[in-house]
């Protein structure tokens, strides 16, 4: 029997939403910074909001096991909302939503999914907590790396920028 689990994350960044979007939406940079997405494969393409994309991702974590599943977006709402249907490993329902406040953005992650793997399901009435604990470590650690990112990519920006001094 599958056990379902609903985690809810919230981050804020001291940034707008379209550069929180654009790192969100750019899954295959996340292996650089996010210590725990091993691989991001892309397995289908999508329409031209992505809507029907599928990629793959393959996740490490703090205990001893990985996971993947396949995640097929299912509604693009830029940059407010990126919605898609995991199948695989895990099965369910994946949701970013940012929300401007301030001059920065909210960031809300949604992951509402059923454990297909058999030990999992077995250990799952205990385990729980540890299955929780580990996935709060792999989305502190993504807050991290999504830090340090917006940041890479600000100076990056700024770099390219010409002087607006008049000479």
């Amino acid at each position: 029997m599958a056990r379902e689990y609903a985690f809810v994350t919230s981050w804020r960044f001291d940034a707008v939403p379209e550069e929180v979007w654009d790192v969100i939406v750019d899954s295959h940079a996340w292996p650089r910074f996010w210590p725990y997405v091993a691989r991001v494969e892309d397995l289908a393409p999508g329409d031209a909001n992505g809507i029907g994309s599928v990629r793959r991702y393959t996740w490490t974590s703090r205990l001893p096991y990985r996971l993947a599943f396949d995640l097929r977006v299912t509604k693009v709402e830029k940059p407010r909302l990126l919605e898609g249907e995991a199948t695989g490993e895990l099965e369910g329902l994946g949701r970013w939503t940012l929300t401007p406040e301030g001059t920065g953005t909210l960031v809300r992650y949604d992951w509402i999914v059923r454990t297909t793997k058999a030990w999992m399901n077995l250990l799952a009435p205990l385990a729980r907590p540890a299955f929780a604990w580990n996935h709060d470590g792999v989305m502190a650690a993504g807050e991290k790396g999504f830090r340090e990112e917006l940041a890479r990519r600000a100076l990056s920006a700024r770099a390219v920028r010409p002087s607006s001094a008049a000479s």
